[in-house]
């Protein structure tokens, strides 16, 4: 009986423990596209609060093999986001522009979507519930 017992403990701790280890989902972020492999990709995970206003939610960074990039946020809460990615080939952090004020470096945000201007949260969002995603964004 105390064999029992023991066991039906030392199982509902390992439950436990894996119930407060995952606090929501996974998201994976993908680049395939980098135009080369110089300096590094930085992605940020945005709410509408957050969005082109600074730091993301989460924040991070990948190197490029082969034209290609990866991160992975995790314990993301279900709800609306949307990701910004800028390859930051000179490694100084931020986006550098040319004089008439476009984008020196490539950039891109979740869905893909194709304007002129700033990135738009409302053409950038997706909502995420109750399974981890996969994102391939392009430059």
């Amino acid at each position: 009986m105390k064999t029992l017992a023991k066991l039906i403990v030392f199982i509902l701790s390992i439950t436990l423990a894996n119930a407060q280890e995952t606090k929501g989902q996974t998201i994976t972020v993908t680049i395939d596209n980098v135009r080369n492999n110089n300096g590094k990709v930085s992605f940020a995970l945005h709410t509408a609060d957050t969005f082109m206003k600074g730091a993301g939610l989460q924040n991070a960074e990948s190197n490029i093999e082969n034209g290609k990039a990866t991160v992975t946020f995790s314990n993301v809460a279900s709800g609306m986001y949307a990701i910004m990615v800028l390859h930051d080939e000179n490694e100084n952090g931020r986006m550098d522009f040319q004089d008439n004020g476009m984008p020196k470096e490539d950039y891109g945000t979740s869905n893909n979507p194709m304007s002129y201007g700033p990135p738009q949260f409302a053409e950038s969002k997706f909502e995420i519930s109750n399974k981890d995603l996969e994102i391939k964004i392009r430059f």
